[in-house]
C-alpha cells in the first residue's frame, strides 16, 4: 500500500523564497511599457472619430420599408435628448417621420448646435 501525504485543505501553498515580483515589459521603441489600469489592461486615450471637424450625430431616423408585399414599414427615432422611438406599421410609421421632422425643430439640444455654429 502507499502512502499519500495529506494537502493542506485551504489557502496556497507557501511561494518560493527566490520570487521577484513582475517587471513591465520595454515597448518594441524602446522606452518603458504602457501603463495599465488593472493587471493585463493597457490604458490609452480613444483619439475622437469628429476630430476632423464633422459634427457628430444628434438626431437619427432609420427606416426600414421591406420590398414584400403585406410587410410592414418600421421607424426607429433617435435623438440625443433622451428620445428613442419606434413605430411598425404604414399609419404609425408616417406618423412618426411627421414627428421626428417636428421634434428636430423643436428639440434644445439641436437649436442650441444652430445657434452656436
Amino acid at each position: 500500500m502507499s502512502t499519500q501525504i495529506p494537502l493542506p485543505l485551504e489557502g496556497l501553498p507557501p511561494a518560493p523564497a527566490d520570487t521577484s515580483p513582475a517587471k513591465p515589459t520595454p515597448a518594441r521603441d524602446g522606452r518603458g511599457a504602457p501603463k495599465v489600469v488593472a493587471e493585463g489592461v493597457p490604458s490609452s486615450v480613444r483619439p475622437d472619430p469628429h476630430a476632423d471637424g464633422r459634427p457628430r450625430p444628434v438626431a437619427w431616423l432609420h427606416i426600414v420599408a421591406p420590398p414584400s408585399y403585406g410587410a410592414a414599414p418600421s421607424v426607429r427615432s433617435w435623438c440625443s435628448c433622451g428620445r428613442d422611438l419606434f413605430a411598425a406599421g404604414q399609419a404609425r410609421a408616417l406618423a412618426l417621420i411627421a414627428d421626428h421632422e417636428e421634434h428636430r425643430t423643436s428639440c434644445s439640444r439641436l437649436t442650441s448646435r444652430r445657434e452656436a455654429a
